[in-house]
C-alpha cells in the first residue's frame, strides 16, 4: 500500500436525522462513538439528501449524480443503475478491493454496481428476485423465515423489543460481516469497504437492552409550528393521511425511545469495525466516512418518514475522519458548507488519490469549491416537492397549490417561521426561485408561465381511507414469498 491511497470505510445508515447527534446538539440521543468521531474530524452541519427518498438517495451516492442523471426522483424498485461510473468501480479501477455489507436497495438485488463482492441485507425483499445473505444466515441459525415475526412494520412506527437472540438481529450481523471482510483483505491492496444499516428505518425492533438504556430519559417531543395547522399543502396532507394516526404525548416518546435506541446500537456496533481497524493495524491509514440516505420526520409538524424537505427528513449526519497524515480534513471541526449526496463519491476518491470521473456532478468537501445553492427535488406531480437552499435559507416549493415556504435556519432552526412574502425577504425569495426554476426539467417545465411558478391545482381533498394493503408489512418469510413484479410494488412510501 502507498501513503497515497489509504483505506476508506464508508458506512451508511438508513433514515437517521442529522440532528440526532449528541455532538450537534440533541438533548437525548446517545451517540459516544459518533461523537468521538467528530471530535477527531470534521461534522457537515449542512449536509443534505438531494432526493430523501432510500432508492433515489443512494443511487446518487453510488454514481455522484443527480435524479435527473440518474433517473429516479420518487422510488422506481424495478430500475436498473444507470450507465455510469460508480463509486466502487473507480475504486477497484484505481487498485482497491472493494466489498460491501448491509442494504443497497438496488435492481436486480444481486448488481454488484463495481464491489468485488457483496452480502445483502434486503429488508426482507426476495419478491424482487433474490434471497439475500442475512436471510441464508438466519436458516442457518434455524429460524429460517422468522425476521419478522415481531410483527412490526417497515415502513410504520409500532415497536417492540426485538424477539431473536441479539446475535441475530441485523445490526449485529451486519457488522460481523464487514469485520470478517476487512480481516480476510488482501494485504497488497488498499480496501475500500461500504457497511450499510438497514436501521434507524422501522420496523421498530430494537434489543431490549438498548430500550432500557432511555427507560428514564425524559425524551424530547416532536417541533411544532403555526404553519402546520390543519391547512397544509397537498404532499404533506397525504403524508398525514397516510399515517393517519394521533399520537398522545407519551405515545410519541415511546416512539422516539425505540427510534434512538436503534441508533445507540448502532453507534456502539460502530465500535466493533474500530476496534477491527485498530486491531489490524489499519485505523491510522484509513478514512471514514459516516451518512444517512435521508432522515425521518419522527412526527414533527405530524408528519412521519422522509420524502421531505424539513431539517428532520432532508438534513443528514456527515462525519468525515481522515488518515492521520492527511491535513485536508480538519479536526474537531464543524463545517457548514451545503454538502449533499452526490458529493460523497468525489470526496473520497480524491482523498484516496483517485480520478473522479467527468459523470460525478458533485464536489469533493474537502477542497475550497464550495456551490452557491443545492437543488432538491422529491416525487412527480401532486406529490412533487423541489427545494433550493443557500446555506441559510431554504425555499421549499410545492407545486400542487403553488406553496412556498422560506425558512431562515440561523435563526430559527426548528422550521417555525414561514418568511414568504416577508418584507425583509424578498430579495431572497427572488433569488431562490429564480435558482430553483433553472434547475426544473420534465413535467416541471409546465409548472413556469412568463417566467413564474405557477404550479398546478390541488386536487380535491378526499378522506383519508387508510393503507389497504399494509404496505411495509412482512409476513412469514418461509418458504419465501412468491416472485412479484416489482413495477406493481404496491403500500410502499419508498
Amino acid at each position: 500500500m502507498t501513503p497515497k491511497h489509504p483505506n476508506v470505510l464508508f458506512v451508511m445508515v438508513d433514515q437517521w436525522p442529522g440532528k440526532l447527534l449528541r455532538t450537534a446538539g440533541h438533548p437525548r440521543v446517545l451517540t459516544p462513538t459518533l461523537d468521538h468521531l467528530a471530535r477527531l474530524g470534521t461534522r457537515y452541519s449542512r449536509a443534505y439528501s438531494e432526493c430523501p427518498i432510500c432508492i433515489p438517495a443512494r443511487r446518487t451516492v453510488m454514481t455522484g449524480t443527480s435524479s435527473r442523471t440518474h433517473g429516479d426522483r420518487s422510488f422506481a424498485p424495478a430500475m436498473e443503475m444507470p450507465a455510469l461510473p460508480t463509486m466502487a468501480q473507480s475504486f477497484r479501477d484505481g487498485g482497491y478491493q472493494a466489498y460491501a455489507v448491509g442494504k443497497m436497495h438496488v435492481f436486480p438485488q444481486r448488481d454488484r454496481m463495481g464491489f468485488d463482492d457483496i452480502l445483502l441485507a434486503e429488508e426482507g425483499r426476495p419478491q424482487l428476485g433474490s434471497v439475500d445473505d442475512y436471510d441464508i444466515y438466519l436458516s442457518e441459525q434455524g429460524v429460517a423465515g422468522e425476521q419478522f415475526l415481531h410483527g412490526m412494520n417497515n415502513n410504520d412506527y409500532l415497536f417492540r423489543p426485538w424477539h431473536l437472540p441479539e446475535r441475530m438481529h441485523v445490526t449485529n450481523w451486519t457488522t460481523r460481516e464487514m469485520a470478517k471482510t476487512i480481516k480476510r483483505r488482501d494485504k497488497r491492496k488498499p480496501g475500500f469497504w461500504h457497511v450499510s444499516y438497514t436501521h434507524p428505518h422501522p420496523p421498530l425492533v430494537p434489543l431490549e437492552s438498548y430500550l432500557n438504556l432511555y427507560e428514564r430519559a425524559a425524551i424530547d417531543l416532536p417541533l411544532g409550528a403555526s404553519w402546520a395547522g390543519e391547512d397544509v399543502p397537498h404532499a404533506l396532507q397525504t403524508i398525514r393521511d397516510h399515517w393517519y394516526t394521533r399520537y398522545a404525548d407519551d405515545e410519541l416518546q415511546a416512539i422516539r425511545r425505540a427510534f434512538y435506541a436503534l441508533c445507540t446500537h448502532i453507534d456502539h456496533q460502530l465500535r466493533v469495525l474500530i476496534g477491527t481497524l485498530r486491531e489490524e493495524q489499519l485505523l491510522e491509514d484509513t478514512v471514514i466516512l459516516v451518512c444517512s440516505d435521508h432522515g425521518d420526520m419522527l412526527g414533527d409538524f405530524g408528519l412521519w418518514a422522509k420524502r421531505l424537505f424539513y431539517e428532520g427528513a432532508a438534513n443528514i449526519p456527515m462525519l468525515l475522519v481522515g488518515p492521520s497524515r492527511d491535513a485536508r480534513i480538519g479536526v474537531n471541526r464543524v463545517d457548514d458548507r451545503l454538502v449533499g449526496l452526490q458529493d460523497v463519491m468525489p470526496s473520497l476518491l480524491d482523498l484516496a488519490g483517485l480520478p473522479v470521473p467527468a459523470s460525478v456532478e458533485g464536489i469533493s468537501i474537502v477542497g475550497n469549491q464550495r456551490r452557491e445553492v443545492l437543488y432538491g427535488e422529491c416525487k412527480e406531480n401532486a406529490l412533487a416537492t423541489r427545494m433550493a437552499h443557500d446555506g441559510r435559507h431554504k425555499l421549499i416549493w410545492y407545486p400542487a397549490g403553488n406553496v412556498l415556504q422560506l425558512f431562515d435556519l440561523e435563526t430559527d432552526p426548528g422550521e417555525a417561521c414561514n418568511l414568504i412574502g416577508h418584507p425583509d425577504r424578498v430579495a431572497v425569495e427572488q433569488r431562490l426561485t429564480r435558482s430553483l426554476m433553472d434547475k426544473l426539467w420534465g413535467g416541471d417545465l409546465d409548472w413556469v408561465k412568463d417566467g413564474r411558478l405557477v404550479g398546478m391545482p390541488r386536487p380535491a381533498a378526499s378522506p383519508g381511507k387508510g393503507d389497504r394493503h399494509f404496505g411495509g408489512q412482512r409476513g412469514q418469510h418461509y418458504p419465501q414469498p412468491p416472485l412479484d413484479d416489482p413495477a406493481r410494488m404496491v403500500g410502499s412510501p419508498g
